[in-house]
């Protein structure tokens, strides 16, 4: 990629930015015709000058632009682009599920779409990195910066630019994981679970140097769990306990060599800027957390237990959260509606749901399995919800909505959610 760019290809961007002085109906109040013209190349422009001018480019060009130069390429993942991007309102939260080879995205429309005809999901195949020394995306993590979409698979991670649909190689974590917490706070990306050496520690990533490093050692040793941040806090939700607390002695001693699992209905909190753990939180009602995400400063919890669901919100708001401004409301817990699902149907290991969040609402997104198959081997009828049921909650009104089913391609996927 080169490091300055030709402006000849771009000559369109420069005359929407810039009126040509020797056209007559550019000035047509000027009295004395223009004798010479100074030559304006996009080389020559300041950062702040290229950053108005292509924060204003469609999303569809993007792509394009992104290869023109290392300038170009450096300046639309800079923090300015989007910050100029989103007061021009030309960047959407959008969600990408990935499903090797394919990739999904939706973004939910609203009154200010000026097309609602346009289809909602999206599918493209634009995965082209070696799939067979990645394990399962429904094992694998996503989490996201900016633009790009890291994918922490066990042994490998990659970087998927949704911009410029390109994907890179990156620095794997120290220590292997399975179904694991992931989130990003400050940009960068905190992973914590994920089974019983690796699940001892919680570990960092540095997209910038491109290297893990280990942060603290973890209050429980978890697999199969969630993560979420809001206000500079790690959450690592539920999935199972493997032996205990780690600095339980007792319980470490008596199930050594034969590791006890039990369902861990509770978060650990982990302060980034302190390097602390804060106090554990418990699920209300126990169970097992089957998705969590955050959203507007709360954390949503969907948990099972054994013949009903429950939906929990956790105020997460330590800055001016519980409208004060010193942070009372956290630590509130609220059970809130819960999913428009059968009644007394407990989910099993064959059903799995991802769970995002899209400004104020939040996204249940079935990736796996089928609540239909749940009704037909209990002996009840079926209610039409197939794999790929998408459920949309509005934080604001309370209410659940059906939003448009997963594509049948796309299955065993994982979901994120990406500005762009």
């Amino acid at each position: 990629m080169p490091e300055s760019c030709n402006s000849r290809p771009f000559s369109w961007l420069m005359k929407s930015c810039f009126p040509n002085p020797q056209d007559p109906s550019s000035n047509p109040l000027s009295p004395n015709p223009i004798i010479t013209v100074a030559t304006t190349t996009f080389s020559s422009l300041p950062d702040d000058l290229l950053l108005e001018c292509l924060s204003r480019v469609p999303s569809s060009s993007l792509p394009s632009i992104s290869h023109v130069c290392r300038r170009w390429s450096l300046l639309l993942h800079s923090p300015s682009f989007i910050y100029l991007r989103r007061l021009n309102h030309s960047i959407h939260p959008t969600i990408f599920t990935l499903s090797a080879p394919l990739v999904a995205s939706l973004r939910l429309q609203n009154r200010n779409d000026a097309n609602t005809n346009d289809p909602l999901w999206k599918v493209a195949s634009c995965l082209p990195f070696p799939l067979a020394s990645l394990d399962s995306f429904s094992h694998a993590r996503l989490s996201v910066i900016g633009p790009r979409i890291y994918i922490i698979g066990r042994n490998e991670m990659f970087c998927y630019d949704v911009w410029s649909g390109i994907i890179t190689s990156r620095c794997s974590m120290i220590f292997p994981r399975k179904k694991f917490a992931t989130a990003v706070l400050s940009g960068k990306i905190y992973v914590a679970g994920g089974g019983s050496r690796a699940g001892a520690t919680l570990e960092e990533y540095d997209p910038d140097t491109d290297t893990w490093r280990v942060v603290s050692n973890a209050l429980r040793r978890r697999y199969g769990c969630l993560g979420a941040a809001v206000d500079g806090v790690f959450y690592v939700i539920g999935g199972l306990n493997i032996g205990g607390a780690l600095g339980n002695e007792i319980t470490r001693a008596a199930t050594a060599g034969t590791e006890a699992y039990m369902y861990a209905s509770s978060m650990d909190l982990f302060d980034v800027e302190a390097r602390a753990w804060l106090r554990s939180r418990v699920v209300p009602g126990g169970g097992c957390v089957v998705a969590a995400c955050a959203v507007a400063g709360y954390v949503y919890i969907l948990a099972s237990h054994a013949v009903e669901l429950s939906f929990w919100s956790f105020d997460a708001r330590r800055h001016g959260g519980g409208g004060g401004s010193n942070g009372s409301g956290f630590g509130k817990w609220c059970r809130i509606k819960s999913p428009p699902l059968p009644a007394q149907v407990r989910l099993d290991s064959t059903v799995r749901f991802g769970c995002v969040g899209v400004e104020n609402k939040m996204v249940l997104i079935q990736v796996r399995g089928c609540i239909d198959d749940l009704l037909r081997r209990s002996g009840r009828s079926v209610r039409g919800l197939k794999e790929g049921l998408v459920l949309i909650y509005d934080c604001i009104s309370g209410e659940w909505s059906r939003g448009p089913d997963l594509p049948e391609v796309i299955r065993r996927g994982a979901c994120v959610t990406v500005e762009c």
